[in-house]
């Protein structure tokens, strides 16, 4: 079975649907004839084993670069597309040169179709639905979505598609070493930097219950100008740092130097990074734009409705929580990663979706 899955970019820059895409592509290249068709960007990631082809997906040349998606796919004959992300022409127009050639497309929106994205930049939103991206997903043999909430948002759009619920997952092979020292008193956010993730919520909440005790280090990269806004909103406060992205066994370090992690964002169809600071042993604050209603089924973390002032409460539950309560607490969340969201485990299920197709 030949599987071709297209994402718009592949850069170290892109966050959580990027490492989705290593992640699933080394669980699935043994079991499948996997490759990724990409845009040309300053930094993609390297992996193993899989034929990446990249095109320069400028819009200009958008003539040609049919006419290359054509060929590309008329010498490669996949049985499955697999289309990750939306709103791009270009994620659009491979799916329509293989749908022309009898190729079944899926299409993972990576909760592109939430309500908080739906309103942010509406208008260009709208133009595109209109233009092609509805008629893009009505046309899909089917739609992935990784969360119960991230389908019913789909569904309440008015999408008929059959919608397969397979969340995200993470390598644990990955992590060679987990947390074992606890009463560091600091917290992280490690995301992209994008008004999306909540980033002046937190800081917000963070100066109204500050303390001295604890630190706050933000990881990550983002627009020039909206860093350079976030970082001079901090200049008084001694006990927050902005510290750069974090990429490979630098990024587990960081993970596991926290006491607690806290992705404030408005909205996640998963958040991969929550998985991931749960799979070394570190506690979690998100919030209920995210599917991480299991942070307080299986207690380990604080699952909010994002407001300043429920950030305050969950902050302060965290700054006072005994060193045994958060030891506790990172031992529940490493056991619920290994049961649910182990990327063997997905990959499994999503292996099983292609071959029902």
């Amino acid at each position: 079975m030949k599987i071709i899955h297209y994402i718009a970019s592949i850069d170290k820059s892109g966050g959580g649907t990027t490492e989705y895409m290593r992640l699933l592509s080394t669980a699935l290249k043994n079991d499948t004839s996997f490759s990724i068709a990409t845009g040309i960007s300053k930094d993609p990631i390297v992996i193993e084993g899989v034929p990446i082809k990249f095109f320069n997906s400028n819009l200009s040349r958008w003539f040609s670069l049919m006419n290359e998606f054509h060929s590309y796919l008329k010498n490669e004959k996949p049985d499955i597309v697999h289309i990750n992300g939306i709103w791009t022409p270009q994620n659009w127009g491979f799916q329509s040169v293989a749908q022309k050639q009898g190729i079944k497309v899926v299409v993972s929106p990576h909760g592109m179709l939430e309500p908080w994205i739906l309103a942010h930049n509406s208008f260009k939103k709208k133009i595109a639905l209109f233009l092609y991206q509805r008629r893009a997903l009505k046309q899909s043999i089917c739609l992935h979505a990784t969360a119960q909430m991230e389908a019913a948002n789909i569904k309440a759009l008015g999408y008929k598609n059959p919608i397969h619920i397979i969340p995200n997952g993470i390598y644990l092979h990955d992590i060679k070493v987990i947390k074992e020292y606890y009463g560091t008193k600091k917290m992280i956010f490690m995301s992209r930097i994008h008004p999306k993730k909540g980033i002046e919520v937190l800081l917000e909440a963070w100066r109204d219950c500050y303390t001295e005790d604890w630190t706050l280090e933000i990881a990550g990269t983002g627009e020039e100008n909206y860093m350079a806004s976030l970082i001079q909103s901090v200049e008084d406060l001694e006990n927050v740092r902005f510290v750069g992205a974090k990429y490979g066994e630098e990024k587990w370090d960081f993970l596991r130097s926290a006491d607690v992690m806290v992705l404030p964002t408005h909205s996640e169809n998963f958040g991969i990074v929550v998985a991931e600071a749960l799979a070394v042993g570190v506690p979690v604050i998100t919030t209920q734009g995210t599917p991480w209603e299991d942070l307080e089924t299986y207690k380990c973390g604080w699952w909010i409705d994002l407001s300043v002032t429920n950030l305050e409460n969950a902050l302060v539950k965290a700054f006072n929580a005994p060193i045994m309560l958060l030891e506790v607490m990172g031992r529940q969340g490493r056991e619920l990663v290994k049961n649910k969201y182990d990327i063997e485990v997905m990959s499994k299920q999503m292996l099983e979706l292609y071959k029902n197709i």
